[in-house]
């Protein structure tokens, strides 16, 4: 039969308690003591206190989720995404807590039981879609959750950090419009859940499926309608993913139309380098040169000359963590509008003369 901690306790002539003192709160007990009911536990084949048990009686597992809505290899891939996890890790350290990664599989009810069973005492949602059935099941499960995005629907108890990616996005595209471009591509992936990959045509931006993606779209949309540039005169790129990959196989034919775009504004970083992949590749490179813009300042923004939108990656992770972890008394406290700059750098510049 397994020992068990009354075993070890009978062996040494202690109670329970005291054996239990010697794992979970070894100040209580003389150092001599506590060897001694180690060394009996050890001699029993004794492993300790059951974690899962003893998160039961505590009621709390010392473990906050990170809820990713894509693949789990995407957190060691992404580099925002690695970033976001860096601030949120390093909160955790802090607060002597762990981290458990929970990706979402693509069948629901899959991902349903992924939400249920994860132990975990609250919940970092990072970059999710409109899947409030999630959130629902975090709400079941009487656990706190902190999203990574503003949710219009949020009460004045639910807690978030953000930025404001209509805002941003507009300022970019404002940047691009004042460069005098007008024939222009909008680059993005989570465009629609089996978007083709390539140009698709959609109604406006209040139909892409992902938030995060509609609101950037929205944001481009605004500045260029400010210049005349109606929703169905820009072309829209569906990427099949966030990668350098999605973005050179999103643009592929994207330039060799009658009247190409001369400019490009990619909804991430990381697609737009995908973009200046495919126009390095082209013979010749591009003559006209075309702009490129991306999304996020990811450090290989800088190297590729990338223009772009900085926002404070790690910084999020982090009071994303901070809020689960330390809820502020003041419920406002927990609505974090993260700031955002334009970094103009040379992959931007005015529109080729005819």
């Amino acid at each position: 039969m397994r020992p068990t901690l009354q075993a070890v306790a009978e062996a040494v002539g202690v109670s329970r308690s005291t054996v239990s003192n010697a794992y979970s709160r070894p100040d209580q007990l003389s150092a001599a003591l506590r060897e001694r009911i180690l060394d009996a536990a050890r001699q029993l084949g004794y492993p300790g206190p059951n974690p899962t048990a003893r998160s039961l009686r505590r009621g709390f597992v010392g473990s906050i989720g990170v809820l990713f809505t894509s693949q789990l290899s995407y957190a060691f891939t992404d580099p925002f995404a690695v970033r976001f996890l860096a601030g949120v890790g390093g909160a955790a350290e802090r607060h002597g807590t762990s981290m458990l990664l929970v990706p979402l599989p693509p069948a629901q009810t899959d991902a349903r039981r992924a939400v249920e069973n994860a132990a975990v005492d609250g919940f970092c949602v990072y970059c999710a879609a409109d899947e409030e059935w999630a959130l629902d099941v975090i709400r079941e499960r009487g656990l706190p959750f902190v999203t990574t995005a503003a949710r219009e629907d949020a009460g004045p108890d639910d807690r978030f950090v953000g930025i404001d990616e209509r805002a941003a996005a507009h300022r970019i595209a404002a940047h691009v419009a004042g460069l005098g471009h007008r024939r222009v591509a909008l680059l993005a992936d989570a465009v629609l859940p089996d978007a083709s990959t390539g140009p698709v045509t959609l109604a406006g931006a209040d139909e892409v499926w992902h938030p995060t993606t509609r609101d950037r779209l929205a944001g481009f949309a605004d500045a260029f309608a400010e210049v005349g540039v109606d929703w169905g005169e820009l072309t829209l790129v569906s990427a099949a993913g966030n990668s350098r990959a999605a973005g050179v196989a999103a643009v592929a034919g994207l330039f060799d139309m009658p009247a190409p775009p001369t400019a490009v504004l990619a909804g991430s970083d990381v697609l737009a380098l995908g973009v200046l992949d495919a126009l390095a590749q082209r013979p010749g490179n591009t003559n006209p040169p075309v702009s490129v813009t991306g999304f996020d300042d990811i450090p290989e923004a800088a190297t590729a000359g990338l223009t772009t939108v900085r926002q404070p990656a790690e910084e999020k992770g982090r009071i994303a963590a901070e809020l689960l972890l330390d809820p502020p008394t003041d419920p406002a406290a927990g609505h974090v509008l993260l700031p955002t700059a334009l970094i103009v750098r040379s992959s931007t510049g005015p529109v080729p003369r005819s």
